[in-house]
């Protein structure tokens, strides 16, 4: 598996289905943000059946603004279709493995009865 761009037309469908998605919200302006695009983009395939993918925070800046994203990086995972974990800053690689671990081993039922889905408006 490789790492997939997301846009602001792609997003909200590439999170909102079955399993685990990370999205590492990146910048080439970066030190940090490139470092831990090599990290990122290196357990796709330590995690074949994770969906990995990336938003150029520059190229998406309405996306990132609306998300609440304020540096890069900033790693955001999703578990059937819930938001589960959203940090700014990196991991090393053994750090992003426990974190996948630990989402795996989510009791979503749990999840969902403490964070209910938010009310979504027609518009």
């Amino acid at each position: 598996m490789t790492t997939e761009v997301l846009d602001a037309g792609g997003y909200a469908d590439a999170v909102a289905g079955p399993g685990i998605v990370l999205v590492d919200f990146r910048t080439d302006r970066s030190g940090s943000s490139r470092a831990f695009s090599a990290v990122f983009d290196a357990a796709a395939a330590r995690h074949p059946d994770l969906r990995l993918a990336a938003v150029d925070t520059g190229a998406e800046e309405a996306l990132t603004a609306e998300l609440g994203v304020r540096s890069a990086p900033t790693l955001m995972a999703y578990r059937d279709g819930v938001l589960v974990f959203a940090e700014p800053g990196w991991l090393p690689a053994d750090s992003l493995d426990l974190l996948v671990d630990t989402i795996r081993a989510l009791d979503m039922p749990a999840v969902r009865a403490v964070y209910p889905e938010p009310l979504r408006q027609e518009h």
